[in-house]
């Protein structure tokens, strides 16, 4: 999958995001190690904080499909200039890939990279249970 078809696949799956209340659609893709795409849209919910992004939910696509390892994400947004990852979505993509790809892209074809540790370089990680 290229970063042409990743970029394609967020946009066109953009608009299917439910944002009645911001108007911010945001589409992302997510590719698997295993050369499987998972897409997600935002989800806003009137109580605001139940709202859920588009990569959490392309993430949580692939967790229900059996994937946990993953190589690149692909955000596209309608703004002038690229848009990163909240917090949230950065510390969930770090439980399953500490060095993903990261690329944010705006409508018009605006593009940045980054590197997961490069924007949430002190992720939280789970504690040891071993004694």
């Amino acid at each position: 999958m290229t970063e042409k078809e990743l970029i394609k696949k967020a946009k066109e799956v953009r608009t299917k995001a439910y944002a009645p209340y911001s108007k911010f659609l945001v589409g992302a893709a997510l590719l698997t190690e295993k050369g499987k795409v998972y897409t997600g849209v935002n989800v806003e919910n009137a109580s605001y904080g139940l709202t859920v992004c588009a990569e959490r939910v392309a993430v949580f696509k692939a967790v229900a499909g059996g994937e946990r390892n993953f190589k690149k994400i692909v955000i596209v947004t309608d703004t002038d200039k690229p848009k990163s990852l909240c917090g949230a979505c950065l510390q969930v993509l770090s439980e399953f890939a500490s060095d993903l790809e990261i690329i944010c892209a705006t409508l018009k074809g605006d593009k940045a990279r980054y590197r997961l540790r490069e924007l949430l370089p002190k992720a939280f990680k789970r504690m040891s249970t071993e004694r």
